[in-house]
């Protein structure tokens, strides 16, 4: 892909193309968000009923796309950062008390969106591939957005971060959430398209669309790397 000229909306056909970005390690955190292991648990197909099998057959190209390339790129990158002094954070959903009673509005409504996490059970913990090594930092959040649901505003700040570059699950909810905080607060933000996926396609490169070039630079894995020059 070309970062100065894909995945623009209406909004930024025919706009100059930005600058390269100068995004120097000890000013730039890589954050993962909510790859947990409640969104890569699968039943046996065979088990389901006629319609469970039709939402199950609904989700497999979101979950071959967390395994063949979201997930390795992500540890990649994870990996080419912390060789390089770039900060690396992780964000997950989860709740403090066992029923949830805390949760932010929009994950206690009915539907695909009010799960129950609470905060040391499996199905909130990150995926043991992209786990945190020694004192990387973890928040919880019972919202969407990672920067209004914890302290992680404080916690950029205190790290001197200026660049945030994000990337994890769902393109359209929780990363988009996550960007717009962000970018509300005057953070540099970079999306890693590669690294990101939404329940399907068409929502991932819709929604990439939309905060593209006005809440964030939308790039793919292998530009970011060049860009930084990320050595391995």
């Amino acid at each position: 892909m070309n970062w100065k000229t894909d995945y623009r909306s209406l909004y930024y056909q025919g706009a100059p193309e930005p600058d390269d970005l100068v995004l120097p390690a000890k000013e730039t955190a890589l954050l993962v968000i909510d790859v947990q292991n409640t969104y890569l648990e699968r039943p046996d197909r065979a088990t389901l009923s006629r319609p469970e099998q039709e939402r199950y057959d609904a989700w497999t190209p979101f979950h071959e796309r967390m395994h063949s390339q979201v997930i390795p790129r992500t540890g990649e990158l994870l990996k080419l950062c912390r060789a390089n002094g770039v900060e690396c954070l992780f964000a997950r959903i989860a709740s403090h008390t066992n029923d949830g009673r805390e949760r932010s509005l929009s994950q206690k409504m009915p539907g695909w969106n009010n799960l129950l996490l609470p905060k040391n059970e499996n199905p909130s913990q990150l995926v043991a591939a992209l786990a945190p090594v020694d004192d990387e930092i973890v928040v919880t959040k019972t919202t969407d957005s990672a920067l209004t649901g914890t302290n992680l505003r404080l916690i950029l700040h205190n790290l001197g971060v200026k660049n945030v570059i994000c990337v994890g699950i769902f393109t359209d909810q929780c990363v988009s959430s996550t960007v717009r905080s962000l970018a509300d607060e005057s953070y540099n933000v970079v999306v890693v398209e590669d690294c990101c996926a939404a329940g399907s396609g068409i929502l991932h490169r819709k929604e990439l669309e939309i905060i593209n070039m006005i809440y964030c630079h939308v790039m793919s894995s292998a530009e970011l790397i060049a860009m930084m020059g990320l050595a391995k």
